[in-house]
């Protein structure tokens, strides 16, 4: 075989080579650009708002645990709702529910109010109820371990003077006499200074504490104020066993003397073996008989 014939030999077969790999690489290419074509086109991220997570009643404080991040149909997100990205869970932490919200319905600014908004205290008051202000101290104030949402006790420490003893003595100690009294009984604790939110970690020492009351209530608050110091005195979450026996908080009320509480104070002087007073216990004044002891 000449050199010649040989040589168009492997020139043929390279070409056919190259043919074959070039055809190759063109099926390949071409099937790749179908199974591109019939792939579904990424699905874009739904949108995510913030929901209720149970039920939320008017009134109520939200707590995290109330709240839930949900996914939503973006042709059916309002301007109204608190979309991820936009706003953060923490910030509505601490607000209170205006109108009640089902569980899974989306939170919007209308149907809650944050603290600092405008109409938050209004927001939070029982219907027919309303909010006094009353001066505490470091030790009247439970040191800063009293938070809205809490119900206390009011009590009010001031001295009594036997009426029996000339106004000129009146003045002196031995005639004195140191009481307590329980003055208003299971008292939501709405807002301790310009604090309103419940879910702050930081143990801050209030001046004032803001109560929810009846008007009655309000009345008392105002006159025992001029009487004495009122110290507030922490209810437990729990509910009382005097309550569930349908006792109500007026009959409860009660009073302590300084020799009730230490037997080296001498007793009141009453003249007589009992002593009529007037108790003022919420919008019912009674008269309550002190026996001599």
């Amino acid at each position: 075989m000449s050199p010649r014939r040989i040589l168009f030999i492997v020139i043929a077969l390279l070409a056919s080579g190259a043919t074959i790999f070039i055809a190759r690489a063109w099926l390949s290419a071409e099937r790749h650009v179908k199974v591109e074509a019939a792939a579904p086109p990424p699905s874009k991220p739904a949108t995510t708002i913030l929901v209720a997570r149970g039920e939320l009643h008017s009134g109520q404080f939200v707590r995290p645990e109330n709240l839930r991040w949900q996914a939503w149909p973006d042709d059916a997100v309002s301007q109204s709702y608190v979309v991820s990205g936009q706003h953060h869970l923490e910030d509505y932490v601490g607000a209170v529910v205006r109108n009640a919200i089902g569980d899974g319905e989306p939170i919007t600014e209308t149907r809650v109010v944050r603290p600092g908004d405008r109409g938050f205290l209004a927001a939070v008051l029982t219907p027919g109820f309303r909010a006094v202000t009353v001066p505490v101290t470091p030790s009247s104030g439970l040191a800063g371990f009293v938070f809205p949402g809490d119900h206390v006790d009011v009590i009010l420490s001031f001295v009594l003077v036997d009426a029996n003893v000339p106004s000129s003595e009146r003045g002196d100690p031995a005639h004195q006499h140191h009481t307590g009294e329980t003055v208003l009984s299971d008292v939501r604790v709405l807002a301790l200074d310009q604090r309103a939110d419940d879910q702050s970690k930081e143990v801050a020492v209030a001046k004032t504490a803001t109560l929810e009351v009846t008007p009655k209530q309000a009345e008392t608050i105002a006159v025992v104020q001029e009487l004495g110091k009122l110290s507030l005195s922490l209810r437990s979450l729990g509910q009382d066993e005097a309550d569930a026996g349908g006792e109500t908080a007026n009959n409860r009320l009660s009073y302590t003397f300084d020799s009730d509480a230490t037997q080296l104070t001498t007793p009141p002087e009453f003249s007589g073996a009992t002593h009529k007073v007037m108790v003022v216990r919420g919008d019912k004044i009674e008269m309550t008989e002190l026996s001599k002891r």
